[in-house]
């Protein structure tokens, strides 16, 4: 959710053990989740100002509050339509079928809460366990952008056309 990214603290961000714990509209606690390797390399790369990764010198709280200004100006650049953060967020969910990822998995990434009681009294996934299962999406959604990126060389990115 726009929200639970727009205050992403970089205490929030744990490189050693690909993890990201974000604060949570359902949980005070806020949640874990993997943190894959694309997404590792592009916060890797982020200006450190403050306390914020996608902090804002302009804006007052320090981070970037309303981001789909910046989002379809980057979508216009790169010649794809005009799409919320919400709207990728539902491609998320879409897109992780066609890798066949069990929904209950999905639905934890996402931060849904579980809908059976199995799901909320039985099924217990750890992070190693969601992990698999992100990285698998991140890969196939990179590989049908065409975007071939090498997780043992994160500066290198390049994309085919063709």
């Amino acid at each position: 959710r726009r929200e639970e990214l727009a205050q992403l603290r970089w205490a929030d961000c744990d490189f050693q053990w690909r993890s990201l714990h974000i604060k949570d509209k359902v949980s005070e606690a806020g949640r874990d989740i993997p943190m894959t390797p694309y997404v590792a390399s592009l916060l890797a790369s982020q200006p450190r100002r403050n306390e914020f990764v996608f902090s804002s010198p302009l804006s007052a709280a320090g981070y970037l509050a309303d981001p789909l200004t910046p989002l379809q100006r980057a979508m216009l650049a790169a010649g794809l339509p005009n799409l919320s953060p919400h709207d990728l967020r539902r491609s998320f969910g879409t897109l992780a079928e066609w890798v066949e990822v069990p929904a209950g998995v999905v639905a934890q990434l996402m931060g849904h809460q579980p809908s059976a009681i199995a799901e909320k009294h039985y099924i217990v996934r750890p992070l190693d366990l969601l992990r698999a299962w992100h990285v698998k999406i991140e890969a196939w959604i990179l590989e049908q952008a065409g975007v071939t990126f090498d997780a043992q060389q994160p500066g290198k990115l390049r994309v085919l056309t063709g």
